[in-house]
């Protein structure tokens, strides 16, 4: 089993920066791929960010690239998520997940692979 518990949500307004972190305990952190998701009032799960299992692989969503970072550091078992230039459409709760290996194209975005959530942090940018 693993607890995956995020922090650093909050209020910023369009242009500002937060840094989300998702602390891990239970199992060994490396040995599982990592992604942050969001979801917005209304809307379906959506993926953001995500590294392979290889640690290698960094990949984005269209939507966020070139101002979110996913970084992740195992000796602290800690997933992070660098935000700038936030905008009201980056409102959201955040997730962050991790999950074994997958398979198929595009398998990493799928919150069905997903095994381990954490509760959410919410994120709300204002205009």
């Amino acid at each position: 089993q693993v607890q995956l518990v995020e922090s650093g949500g909050g209020l910023v307004q369009a242009g500002g920066s937060l840094r989300l972190s998702c602390a891990a305990s239970g199992r060994t952190f490396s040995n599982y791929a990592v992604g942050w998701f969001r979801q917005g009032s209304g809307k379906e799960r959506e993926f953001v960010a995500g590294i392979s299992l290889s640690g290698a692989g960094f990949t984005y969503a269209d939507s966020v690239k070139g101002r979110f970072t996913i970084s992740r550091d195992n000796a602290k078992n800690t997933l992070y998520l660098q935000m700038v230039s936030l905008k009201p459409e980056d409102t959201a709760v955040y997730y962050c997940a991790i999950r074994s290996g997958c398979s198929g194209s595009g398998c990493h975005q799928r919150p069905s692979e997903y095994e381990y959530w954490g509760q959410g942090t919410q994120v709300t940018v204002s205009s």
